[in-house]
């Protein structure tokens, strides 16, 4: 088998096994005997480690189930705590966010009366118009890096312009911990979202970073964990492994990096020079580890199963709506026509990709995106 969706998720890393199997018999963290302060101890190292690895204070780091909790607390917390009155009730957002942002987006329009103002996208899958952000906003989000085809989203601008205004910025960097350098208190956002298993951490454990102010209004109440903003009994082998799985990745990120950008280049020149017509919709600056590509003619469905029934495991750039074969809402937002869209794949490669397995996929895919076409 040959595993082409990293983005999705990462083969856990040794390390984080070790961490979390060691810390798996621990006890409740928030009791006051002896157990209970040995699983407090195991849990402070796992905050303290991750927050000097992202550039911010333990208080600031809030252990979550996933990313997509962190981004839900963040968005719905930011937006009903808002102080910001010139801007209340408004949210900026973009058209490519992941679901769990923009999912959380359109309900506080539908069931809060939230007005939504998004940034518009260039056909290079960047964001490519700014000005909606002089306007106060309630708070403005923006992933770090898009799932799909991997842009590199101009973060540090975006917060600064929106501080100006005085509108808080959540940064959903799923995709970018423990492949880019991240510094929480450098970049300025009020809040931002990452998830364990990214990085070859343990599913079912994310975070997200919160600023003492402005701090998002919690969802969930009871127990007053986590600062009372994620409040519940703690994981703390998640926990564990998961600051052991971004020790390492951040450790090795320079290696790691190089070894990918090798491999995701020779893909991609193997794939323009085998297959008539393919379109590159990965554009720099972008992540290392993708590649987002259309074959016209084809649907990106039947690519996903010819692929798999060959041993290769990749992901489709369009989602299956009440059985259409639609392209993905990100390649709408750049303009991609729905020919080029719904024939499209994304190929995401990780630290243990080889490059038997590019030569693998590269000498495999002329043939079935031939067969796509003739059905």
């Amino acid at each position: 088998m040959s595993y082409f969706d990293y983005a999705a998720t990462q083969p856990m890393r040794q390390s984080a096994i070790d961490a979390w199997v060691n810390a798996s018999g621990m006890l409740n963290a928030g009791a006051q005997y002896a157990s209970g302060r040995k699983a407090r101890s195991v849990l402070d190292d796992a905050r303290e480690t991750v927050a000097e690895l992202l550039g911010c204070e333990p208080i600031e780091v809030i252990f979550t189930a996933s990313g997509t909790e962190a981004d839900n607390i963040a968005m719905q917390g930011l937006f009903h705590a808002s102080s910001n009155e010139a801007g209340a009730g408004r949210i900026i957002s973009t058209p490519i966010e992941h679901s769990a942002v923009r999912d959380t987006v359109a309900r506080l329009e539908q069931e809060h009366g939230a007005t939504v103002d998004l940034l518009p996208v260039g056909r290079d899958g960047h964001i490519s118009e700014h000005s909606a952000l002089d306007t106060p906003a309630a708070v403005a989000t923006a992933m770090w890096a898009n799932n799909e085809t991997g842009a590199i989203m101009p973060v540090a601008d975006i917060v600064a312009r929106a501080a100006a205004a005085g509108t808080p910025v959540h940064v959903d960097a799923v995709q970018v911990v423990g492949k880019l350098p991240v510094n929480f208190h450098e970049l300025g956002a009020a809040t931002l979202a990452a998830s364990a298993h990214k990085f070859g951490g343990p599913r079912g454990i994310g975070l997200l970073l919160a600023k003492r102010t402005p701090a998002p209004r919690p969802l969930m109440f009871g127990g007053g964990q986590e600062r009372g903003i994620r409040p519940g009994t703690n994981d703390v082998a998640g926990a564990s492994g998961l600051a052991a799985a971004l020790k390492e990745s951040v450790e090795q990120m320079e290696q790691e990096t190089a070894h990918i950008l090798a491999l995701r280049n020779q893909l991609r020149e193997g794939i323009l020079g085998s297959i008539d017509d393919a379109v590159i919709n990965t554009n720099e600056p972008s992540l290392d580890s993708h590649l987002h590509v259309s074959f016209p003619g084809t649907d990106g469905d039947s690519l996903i199963m010819l692929l798999d029934q060959r041993g290769v495991e990749a992901a489709t750039g369009s989602a299956c709506h009440a059985g259409v074969n639609r392209m993905s809402h990100v390649l709408e937002a750049m303009g991609v026509d729905d020919e080029q869209g719904r024939g499209s794949l994304r190929f995401t490669l990780g630290r243990l990709s080889t490059e038997a397995d590019v030569n693998e996929l590269l000498g495999l895919l002329p043939e079935v995106v031939a067969l796509a076409r003739s059905v």
